[in-house]
């Protein structure tokens, strides 16, 4: 297994309220070079619903998060993995999490995509 290092930049804006975690983007995202990539994923249609926006192209996408107030990266940084399941995801190297939320005082909430990115968030950030 190789390591490979998460190509995306977090998205975060001056007054995001909120960080989106997910643990570590699927092939596909890292093909598109853009979160949450894969057509089955129903991440962009569940905010879109939400608050009521666009979500096709990545500039809509963009416009969503920054309307919600919502902040979005992944807990990992860098990892070994063979495929895009969270249960193919070894020797794990986190995010700086704790920076970016030093940096973003508006952040008052924190909420994950799945239970991988939560227990791993937990593990590394249990002092935040």
């Amino acid at each position: 297994m190789n390591r490979v290092f998460h190509p995306l930049e977090p998205i975060v804006f001056e007054d995001s309220e909120t960080l989106i975690l997910g643990s570590f983007p699927s092939l596909k995202s890292f093909e598109e070079r853009s979160y949450y990539a894969h057509p089955k994923n129903q991440f962009w249609k569940i905010l879109s619903e939400i608050y009521n926006a666009p979500h096709g192209a990545n500039s809509e996408r963009i416009l969503l998060l920054q309307k919600a107030k919502i902040a979005l990266w992944d807990v990992i940084a860098s990892c070994e993995r063979t495929n895009s399941a969270d249960s193919n995801l070894k020797k794990v190297q986190p995010n700086d999490i704790e920076t970016l939320i030093k940096s973003h005082p508006n952040i008052k909430r924190i909420l994950f995509t799945g239970r991988t990115a939560q227990t791993l968030y937990q593990k590394y950030f249990t002092h935040i």
